[in-house]
C-alpha cells in the first residue's frame, strides 16, 4: 500500500494529511505547539489518535519515543557507530530492531527488519512537487507504525541538519 505525504519542513504546530494511493485522507500528523519538547500525534481519518510521538528528555543523543494507547512502542535514534550519517535504529519494546538507512533528507530510504524490506520512502516516481511516497511492502506490516517511523527519522535528520 502506498501513502503520499506532502513534504514541507516541519515545525512546532504543523499539521498535515497523509493520503492513501486513491487520494483519500488516511492519517493526520498533528504537531503540538507550545510544548517544551517536540510532540506529534498520528491520527486516523476520523481523528482518533493511533500513535503519539514525543522527544525523549535528558537523552545524550536525540531520541524520539513512539507510544500507542499510552504504552511505549518504540524509540528512534541515529545509529551510534554508523559511518553513514543517515542510518537510524528503531528499537521496539520487545527488543526487535528495525534499521532505517538511505538519503533521509532526499526522502530516499528504506525500513528493514533483519534484512527484509518493510517499507520504502521515495519521491522518485512521483510527479507532484514536495511529495514523497511511503510504500508499505509487507502485507502484515503496521502502516501507522511505519509512517510514524518515517516522520520521526525525517524530523531527526532535519534537526541534525539545522545543528550543523
Amino acid at each position: 500500500m502506498r501513502y503520499l505525504v506532502r513534504d514541507r519542513l516541519l515545525g512546532f504546530g504543523d499539521d498535515y494529511w497523509i493520503e492513501d494511493e486513491h487520494g483519500d485522507k488516511a492519517f493526520l500528523v498533528d504537531g503540538k505547539a507550545m510544548r517544551l519538547r517536540d510532540t506529534f500525534e498520528l491520527k486516523d481519518a476520523e481523528g482518533r489518535v493511533l500513535i503519539d510521538i514525543r522527544e525523549k528528555m535528558l537523552a545524550l543523543r536525540d531520541t524520539l519515543l513512539i507510544e500507542r494507547d499510552g504504552e511505549a512502542l518504540a524509540s528512534i535514534r541515529r545509529k551510534r557507530l554508523s559511518l553513514l550519517r543517515n542510518h537510524y535504529r528503531v528499537t521496539l519494546v520487545d527488543g526487535t530492531a528495525l534499521d532505517v538507512s538511505g538519503r533521509i533528507l532526499d526522502r530516499e530510504f528504506a525500513v528493514e527488519y533483519d534484512g527484509e524490506l518493510l517499507a520504502v520512502v521515495s519521491r522518485r516516481r512521483l510527479h507532484l512537487r514536495e511529495t514523497y511516497g511511503v510504500d508499505v511492502v509487507r502485507e502484515d506490516a503496521d502502516p501507522a507504525l511505519l509512517i510514524a517511523v518515517a516522520v520521526c527519522v525525517i524530523h531527526l535528520a532535519e534537526r541534525e541538519g539545522e545543528e550543523d
